[in-house]
């Protein structure tokens, strides 16, 4: 008779990541973190060339909900919150949650304590699915220039 590898005596018995795999993890996506803010603060992307147009827009002519979000994180990485505003609002109220993401992530994989659980019901998950899907259509209604990428 096999046992399953769902088997709750298996799961325990699996051995957990050793602390130096959770210290290179977590030093390895801030390194990347930090490479991709260091390429986005020192090469403009209002720059046509630098980086590639958003495939969503290239094909259909749409705003989709991302676009901007790279002029938007330069413009915060450059303390400017008017502008990161203007290019994408919604990637400006992200950043904070994903910098709180990363921390519980980092705390935990390194084995200290952490804040509780950053999980969200499902309601709270389509909530945002939602959110995002209206912004994406309200970004492309004529008149409403304000959601817009500028």
């Amino acid at each position: 008779m096999t046992r399953s590898v769902l088997d709750p005596a298996l799961a325990s018995s699996a051995p957990a990541p050793g602390r130096r795999g959770g210290v290179l993890a977590v030093v390895g996506v801030a390194a990347a973190g930090l490479a991709v803010g260091v390429l986005l603060a020192t090469v403009d992307p209002n720059e046509p060339g630098h980086y590639p147009t958003c495939p969503f827009l290239a094909t259909t002519g749409l705003y989709c909900p991302g676009c901007g979000a790279l002029r938007a994180t330069h413009d915060l990485l450059h303390g400017n919150v008017g502008g990161a505003l203007a290019r994408n609002p919604l990637a400006v109220l992200a950043a904070p949650y994903l910098l709180v993401a990363f921390v519980t992530w980092a705390l935990r994989r390194l084995g200290r304590p952490a804040p509780r659980s950053t999980s969200l019901p499902p309601c709270a998950i389509w909530s945002l699915l939602a959110l995002v899907l209206v912004f994406g259509v309200l970004r492309n209604v004529a008149g409403l220039d304000l959601l817009s990428p500028a």
